[in-house]
């Protein structure tokens, strides 16, 4: 656990600018005219004896927004948040019944720029033991853990595409078993292998 944590922070420090889902695509762009909004997630590590890794998030097909994509805990930040990291820890407890007195909050990843408009900060929590999520209805359809060494492997992801607006735009994803992890959530977490390795 100790060696883990000093992992954690070691990459917290690397030095390094934020990302965007525009990054792999160059000439797109949020439009310059356009506020963006502040966003966080919480991105979960789980420590037990068997392991690390990261818990993730299957939003519910219901959903108006991004249905059924993979996602971390999270969302805006609202007006009765003290800053973006009670932000992520609220989600998670509301998204997924992660109390927020479990995360030792390590710091947080760059920030990440969203096609939605949004300026999303990962929050890096450490949980030591066991987690049993408890997904929100209606909100989240699945809670799901992935390995902490396959998605902080750079070389398990992939660059793919598609017509968005008009355009190709490229991404990064990095499927596991049935889980198709792409977008943001891939972009975050590639971003965060890249600070990971030795």
């Amino acid at each position: 656990m100790a060696d883990l944590r000093t992992r954690l922070i070691r990459a917290l420090e690397v030095p390094g600018g934020g990302s965007s889902d525009f990054d792999l695509t160059p000439g797109l762009g949020v439009p310059k005219r356009r506020a963006l909004r502040p966003a966080a997630v919480l991105v979960p590590v789980i420590a037990t004896p068997h392991g690390a890794s990261v818990m993730l998030t299957k939003r519910s097909s219901a959903l108006a927004h991004h249905p059924g994509q993979v996602a971390f805990p999270g969302g805006k930040v609202d007006a009765g948040d003290k800053g973006p990291v009670q932000a992520a820890l609220r989600e998670a407890e509301e998204e997924v019944g992660l109390p927020r007195a479990r995360v030792d909050v390590l710091g947080t990843l760059p920030n990440h720029i969203t096609v939605t408009g949004y300026d999303v900060t990962p929050v890096l929590g450490l949980i030591e033991g066991d987690v049993t999520p408890v997904p929100e209805a209606g909100e989240v359809d699945e809670a799901f853990f992935v390995p902490l060494s396959f998605v902080t492997t750079p070389d398990n992801f992939r660059i793919e595409g598609r017509r968005w607006q008009g355009m190709m735009r490229h991404y990064y994803a990095v499927p596991l078993g049935p889980y198709y992890i792409w977008g943001a959530t891939a972009r975050i977490l590639r971003g965060f292998a890249d600070r990971m390795v030795p």
